[in-house]
């Protein structure tokens, strides 16, 4: 095999150029394993604070103390019923009260006499208006429009009253027969709005 090793540079000697080669080809692959990464790509490590939470243990410990008491308290009310001979006492015999009822109802009084004095007063005062002399304003008011416009208000309502409507048609006219008609068979507004 030896003959077949072909040295990459000119080598005096071809045996002693493979035992070099191949020695520093193993010292390299050694290297290659044993090297270490430049870069640390481990990340972290997670705080010991965040891996205990030592705040969710005592919240844990804190509910088993209480279930742990609430037990103990039951445990004993068990016992004295079991001890007991069976005597119930369910009667109630004691009268609700306030304790501050007194001070409540003073409040109430007081408050009442108040709204009873500002009840007073507002009654007791007169109008500062005059309802005459805003009628009489508004009289004098109508009286000038009037005047100023070209067409006054009452005619138009007037002639509106007066205005004759002609009905044509079997029903209604069924309706309207025992209405008073004209001469020439129609009918006035002010027939209708007696119907």
């Amino acid at each position: 095999m030896h003959k077949a090793y072909q040295p990459f540079q000119p080598a005096a000697n071809k045996y002693l150029q493979k035992k070099w080669d191949q020695e520093h080809y193993e010292e390299h692959r050694r290297k290659v394993r044993e090297a270490k990464p430049v870069v640390d790509t481990k990340g972290i490590r997670t705080p010991t604070h965040i891996q205990v939470k030592l705040k969710k243990v005592q919240v844990q410990e804190e509910r088993q103390a209480i279930i742990n008491r609430d037990n103990q308290l039951l445990a004993s009310k068990l016992a004295d019923i079991q001890h007991s001979r069976g005597r119930i006492d369910h009667r109630n015999l004691y009268i609700e009260r306030s304790l501050n009822l007194e001070r409540r109802r003073a409040e109430l009084q007081q408050v009442t006499r108040e709204n009873q004095v500002i009840y007073e007063r507002i009654t007791a005062q007169e109008s500062q208006y005059r309802r005459e002399l805003w009628e009489e304003d508004w009289a004098r008011g109508e009286q000038r429009r009037d005047k100023i416009t070209r067409y006054p208000r009452g005619v138009a309502e007037k002639q509106k009253l007066k205005k004759r409507v002609k009905f044509s048609g079997g029903e209604t006219e069924r309706m309207l027969s025992s209405s008073s008609k004209t001469e020439d068979g129609e009918t006035t507004d002010e027939d209708l709005q007696h119907q």
